[in-house]
């Protein structure tokens, strides 16, 4: 695993991006960055057992190098099912094409994989069990995230599962105080400096855009979830479950 070691250095910060460098060391910067994430990760699995069925499509919308995917490949315990991985950046398509194929060499292709180089609001969703937004929604503008939502409640049959996964903005200004404190000393504990925190976070500016919970539980139930829950969380992170 590469370390993450991009805001250690350097002047000038740029706003964030998807590109070679980070896909060369996003595990790391997930691990390091992210509470809670492989705890995430699990979950969709063991939800990919209970909930796709047979002859239907999942999709991983942001797929970057495909932990997601993979994990919905390995639960995937019904035949003639398909996953539609997506991802519009050309780094982390290829490293996640990579990762597929070696999974196809080490557990056999069970669960036909497609790798699409694309923008997930072009990606159309056909006869869908389970769909995986695994901190994704909060880079799209505001303005999409609605019809976003909207599109996969209509692509996904009756029963199927929706996971979106965030980082997210307290209501109250001051939990939200703590809760960013909290996180900027679970990074401190994986040995960000200070100054990478910062720059970091300065990169993200405006390119990641957070919303409370109410928010995101008022459009899912917009679109027509029928149900819906935070089944995690974990500081300013959180993992919501929606079913159609």
């Amino acid at each position: 695993m590469t370390r993450d070691d991009i805001y250690r250095t350097g002047d000038d910060v740029e706003p964030f991006r998807f590109d070679e460098r980070v896909a060369r060391v996003f595990p790391d910067m997930l691990r390091r960055s992210i509470p809670g994430y492989a705890a995430s990760i699990e979950a969709i699995g063991s939800l990919a057992a209970r909930y796709v069925r047979a002859g239907t499509n999942c999709y991983d919308l942001g797929c970057s190098l495909g932990a997601a995917t993979l994990a919905m490949r390995h639960g995937v315990d019904q035949p003639a099912c398909r996953i539609v991985a997506v991802d519009a950046s050309p780094a982390m398509i290829q490293r996640c094409k990579e990762a597929v194929a070696e999974d196809d060499r080490s557990h056999g292709p069970e669960t036909q994989v497609d790798i699409v180089n694309a923008d997930i609001r072009d990606i159309e969703f056909i006869n869908a069990s389970m769909v995986v937004l695994n901190y994704t929604l909060q880079f799209l503008d505001l303005p999409d995230r609605d019809e976003m939502i909207g599109r996969i409640f209509k692509g996904l049959n009756d029963g199927g599962l929706l996971i979106l996964s965030e980082k997210v903005v307290d209501e109250n200004a001051a939990m939200e105080e703590l809760l960013v404190a909290l996180h900027h000393e679970h990074k401190r504990r994986n040995n960000y400096s200070a100054l990478e925190i910062a720059r970091k976070r300065a990169a993200l500016e405006n390119v990641l855009v957070p919303e409370t919970v109410a928010a995101h539980r008022a459009r899912l139930e917009s679109a027509g979830f029928s149900h819906t829950a935070v089944w995690l969380r974990y500081f300013n992170f959180v993992s919501i479950i929606a079913i159609r």
